[in-house]
């Protein structure tokens, strides 16, 4: 299957989707959890849109060149209160093979045994995983490489910074004149 090319109009439709999909089915949450890197948007976004608090889990299992190694999952979990609740919402940005989010699950109940019940979004299921997530926008039957909006950051080098219209070499920052 050809490689699925997302916009920035259409990456934030489906989490808006994705956030609808959550309010309709009424199940209520009283934390979001999102994987870094690619569930962080997801996670920011909808802990707008339901005003709950976000923490945020470091896991990754891709390396470069599309390819997928051992699972590392981050010691903590970074969120400003204590108490994690009893229902948490865990979002990442895609479920390929399924072991990221059956594993974290795993995690978190281990560290968290207040939590009670916990579900699972996507913004794209794979028909490769082996885990099917609670709440999802599109199941991508062909298991397409995803190229999200944000990618063409993975290949800057500090040097290609110099090139960026407005890019101030004194402040590291951009900023308008």
């Amino acid at each position: 299957m050809l490689d699925l090319h997302v916009s920035w109009d259409e990456y934030h439709q489906s989490i808006e989707s994705l956030a609808a999909q959550i309010y309709q089915s009424e199940w209520e949450f009283d934390r979001i959890v999102c994987l870094a890197r690619g569930g962080l948007r997801v996670g920011d976004i909808l802990s707008r849109i339901f005003n709950q608090p976000l923490a945020i889990l470091a896991a990754s299992s891709y390396g470069s060149d599309r390819e997928r190694g051992k699972l590392s999952i981050a010691s903590q979990i970074t969120m400003t209160d204590a108490r994690m609740g009893n229902r948490v919402l865990l979002v990442d940005d895609l479920v390929d093979s399924g072991v990221t989010l059956q594993q974290t699950t795993i995690w978190l109940r281990d560290l968290y045994p207040e939590i009670q019940d916990l579900k699972t979004a996507v913004i794209w299921y794979k028909a490769s995983s082996k885990y099917i997530p609670d709440y999802y926008v599109s199941h991508l039957p062909g298991n397409p490489w995803i190229h999200q909006p944000f990618e063409k950051y993975d290949n800057y080098k500090q040097i290609d910074l110099g090139q960026i219209p407005n890019f101030s070499q004194k402040s590291g920052i951009l900023h308008q004149l």
